[in-house]
């Protein structure tokens, strides 16, 4: 499973969908997300905003990640 490094102790989960490059723009991530393409640990979100944290796994579009703190 691919790692994903975030600095600080939470990211928006349309913020993480574009570094992580599955969706190219935030209208990219919002179409993903409205159709319900996006899971974080097994649960199916439909939340830009949604905060993502270290240790959540998230699926989009069948690209599978675990969010990991970036260490100092």
């Amino acid at each position: 499973m691919e790692r994903i490094e975030i600095r600080d102790e939470a990211i928006t989960l349309g913020q993480l969908l574009k570094l992580q490059g599955v969706a190219g723009t935030g209208a990219d991530a919002k179409d993903m997300l409205a159709a319900e393409a996006v899971s974080v640990n097994d649960a199916v979100e439909t939340r830009r905003g949604a905060k993502v944290r270290p240790g959540d796994v998230v699926d989009a579009a069948g690209e599978v990640f675990t969010v990991v703190a970036r260490e100092a």
